[in-house]
């Protein structure tokens, strides 16, 4: 970076500095538009993307149906974030964030408003108990790289992603910065997979679905292209991982849903029915 920034005394919003999605960043909370949220018949409404914060809960709903718990069947609504359905007002009383994943249980008196996406894969695997350990030092190992999760994902995304992919112009001191972290994420993740099929051991849990959705995205799927960038090839053990949980059907089927883009053979925008996966001629 060839110019040094002094800050202000006072910091002003400028909403023409946030390159890519200025359009939808402000520094206030709150809905900006009046939108009621539609609502299906099953038991759980979800209102998402199929970003890898959404993609988190769709693999685990769908995990759970194909164990057979039905009462985790799932109206699946689309919010686009780029056109800023997430200020809607009825998107806002679910989440107050504004960020998808948001999750309304229809099945409580009242019903159970569920938002960010760690919390809701918590709720879901407690409230139907499967994907997420009932030995107490277990659970902790679980919570523990769902946590994880949750906290390194911003250095990669809102870090790395924005100022490599995003940013209006690539300065050097941020990229530098914020690849160095996630090479020190990636490499965590690699250790600990060493001698581990899963990251807590023998057994798939909701800490690898909410790892796999970030991190598996930046080792299979080139996100930000930073593939060779990155060198990501060579944590062999985050790929070995991340490919065996991607050949999973139900992970398959919850790549897909709320996903607006790509290949026609890919997109669910809205799941209402596993007759919904059925590519249509």
């Amino acid at each position: 970076m060839s110019d040094t920034y002094e800050p202000p005394k006072v910091w002003t919003w400028d909403a023409e500095s946030g390159g890519r999605f200025a359009n939808i960043n402000r520094p206030i909370a709150g809905p900006t538009h009046d939108k009621e949220l539609p609502r299906g018949e099953h038991p759980l409404q979800l209102h998402s993307l199929a970003t890898p914060n959404g993609v988190k809960v769709t693999i685990l709903l769908e995990e759970l149906l194909a164990l057979g718990e039905s009462g985790a069947e799932y109206d699946a609504y689309t919010i686009n974030i780029g056109d800023g359905a997430q200020f809607g007002s009825g998107f806002v009383d679910i989440n107050p964030n504004s960020k998808i994943p948001a999750l309304l249980d229809v099945s409580t008196d009242p019903e159970t408003r569920v938002f960010e996406s760690g919390a809701i894969l918590i709720y879901l695997a407690e409230k139907f108990g499967h994907f997420i350990p009932t030995d107490l030092s277990k659970k902790a190992e679980c919570l523990s790289w769902l946590m994880w999760q949750m906290g390194s994902a911003p250095y990669l995304g809102g870090g790395f992603g924005h100022f490599y992919a995003y940013a209006p112009e690539k300065w050097e001191y941020p990229i530098n910065r914020y690849a160095m972290e996630v090479k020190r994420q990636l490499d965590v993740l690699n250790r600990n997979l060493e001698h581990r099929q899963y990251l807590c051991g023998d057994d798939y849990n909701i800490a690898d679905m909410a790892n796999y959705a970030w991190y598996g995205a930046l080792v299979l799927h080139n996100i930000y292209d930073a593939r060779v960038f990155l060198d990501v090839d060579s944590y062999t053990n985050v790929v070995r991982w991340a490919t065996e949980i991607e050949a999973r059907p139900a992970v398959e089927r919850g790549r897909r849903v709320n996903r607006p883009w790509g290949p026609e053979e890919t997109r669910v925008v809205e799941r209402h029915s596993a007759a919904d996966f059925e590519i249509k001629s």
